[in-house]
């Protein structure tokens, strides 16, 4: 299967998951790469840097209308709503949180979804709260493939749970699972 685009969500407990599948992406992966992570409103350049530095792609914060290229990792800035958007640019939002959360699973998910329809490949992971259900759900809805990590692979059950739960992903997977199908791409 063909995608030309991959969307990851997670929150609490996903680092390690973030790390392992940042590390494995193919560095010759053409296809663009949106990472929306809850994280504190405080927490700037530190974690962007780290995540660079594990990335096997470039990674970065985009700008409000960034255009998306292929091969790059864009990951959601704290306390922005990372949005895709038709002309294939990035927006960013500071509208109210979803989910107590900004940036929003649901929100990025959503956007992509929109733009990418069944070409897009969405991974959510662990988290604390209900953000990324109806993120998967949309893309359900529009074609794409979705994977949710297992619940007893997650550190934080709740966000898996509400997406397997309340929408039907394509795949529920262990973390490794996850990785060796990202391998892939």
């Amino acid at each position: 299967m063909k995608h030309d685009a991959l969307v990851i969500g997670g929150s609490a407990g996903s680092f390690r998951a973030i790390i392992h599948l940042l590390e494995i992406l193919a560095i010759d992966l053409s296809i663009p790469v949106f990472l929306c992570l809850h994280r504190l409103k405080q927490a700037r350049k530190g974690f962007e840097e780290t995540l660079a530095n594990i990335a096997s792609l470039p990674l970065m914060e985009p700008f409000d209308k960034e255009k998306i290229k292929p091969g790059i990792i864009y990951l959601a800035p704290a306390n922005y709503h990372m949005l895709i958007e038709n002309k294939r640019t990035i927006a960013l939002s500071t509208e109210d949180p979803i989910q107590y959360s900004r940036p929003s699973i649901d929100i990025c998910f959503a956007s992509a979804a929109e733009i990418y329809k069944q070409r897009l490949l969405a991974i959510l992971l662990s988290g604390a709260n209900q953000d990324g259900t109806g993120g998967i759900a949309a893309v359900n809805r529009h074609g794409g493939y979705t994977l949710v990590q297992d619940p007893t692979d997650c550190e934080i059950t709740t966000m898996c749970e509400s997406a397997i739960k309340l929408t039907i992903p394509n795949q529920i997977l262990t973390i490794p699972e996850i990785i060796e199908f990202v391998s892939l791409l």
